[in-house]
C-alpha cells in the first residue's frame, strides 16, 4: 500500500477519523462523469468491497439511463462505493476521487457534457462533509483557482441498469475505446501529472 507524499495526502492523513472505522462496512457516493470509469478506479482500491453504478441528485424515482443521459431528471451518473473502513478510510477514497476527475470542469467531465456528468461528492454524514470540504479548499489553494466539484448531501441512490454494472469488465474493448476517445486519460495527466488516475492505496 502506497501513500502519495503530497500536501493533499498529508492533510487527508491528519483528518482521517477513527469514528468511520466502527463498522465492518461503510458506503460513499461520488460522481465523476462516466460511471463506468469511476467503477474501475474504485475497484482498484484496496479495501473496496463493491462498486455500483447509478444515479443520484435528482427527484424522479427510479430514473432510466435514457432519461438521465438526456438531462431530464437532474440526476448525476455516480458510483456507490462499499468499503471496509478497517482497511481503507474515507480520506483515501477522496484522494482516489480527486485524481480521477477534472476538478475544474463545470457540468461536464471530459467529452461528456451536461449536469448529468457533473463532478460531485455526495456526503452521508458530517464527517464525510468535513473531509470533502477540507480537501476541496486545499486543492483550490494548491491550484490557485476555483474547484467546480459540488459537495452536497446524498439523497436516494438509484442503481443503474444491469448492463452498466462492471461495464469495463464485460466490454473491455469498447470501454478502452470510449475512455481513450473521450480524452479522459490525457486530461487527467494534464491536471495531475504522475498522480493521474491513481486509486490512492495500491
Amino acid at each position: 500500500m502506497h501513500k502519495l507524499l503530497t500536501p493533499l495526502t498529508l492533510t487527508l492523513a491528519t483528518l482521517s477519523l477513527p469514528a468511520l472505522a466502527q463498522s465492518d462496512t461503510a458506503t460513499a457516493v461520488f460522481a465523476g462523469g462516466c460511471f463506468w470509469c469511476m467503477e474501475q478506479a474504485y475497484d482498484e482500491v484496496e479495501g473496496v468491497k463493491a462498486t455500483t453504478s447509478g444515479y443520484i441528485g435528482g427527484e424522479k424515482s427510479n430514473p432510466s439511463y435514457e432519461q438521465v443521459s438526456r438531462g431530464q431528471t437532474q440526476h448525476a451518473e455516480a458510483v456507490e462505493v462499499e468499503y471496509d473502513p478497517q482497511i481503507v478510510d474515507y480520506a483515501t477514497l477522496l484522494e482516489a476521487f480527486w485524481h480521477n476527475i477534472d476538478p475544474f470542469a463545470e457540468n461536464r467531465q471530459f467529452c461528456d457534457g451536461g449536469s448529468q456528468y457533473r463532478s460531485a461528492i455526495f456526503y452521508q454524514n458530517d464527517q464525510q462533509r468535513r473531509l470533502a470540504e477540507q480537501t476541496k479548499k486545499e486543492l483550490e489553494e494548491r491550484f490557485g483557482q476555483p474547484i467546480a466539484t459540488q459537495i452536497v448531501p446524498a439523497n436516494q441512490f438509484w442503481k443503474a441498469e444491469e448492463y452498466h454494472q462492471d461495464y469495463y469488465k464485460k466490454n473491455p474493448v469498447r470501454y478502452r475505446f470510449y475512455k481513450a476517445g473521450c480524452g479522459r486519460t490525457d486530461r487527467l495527466k494534464e491536471v495531475w501529472g504522475e498522480q493521474a488516475g491513481l486509486p490512492g492505496s495500491k
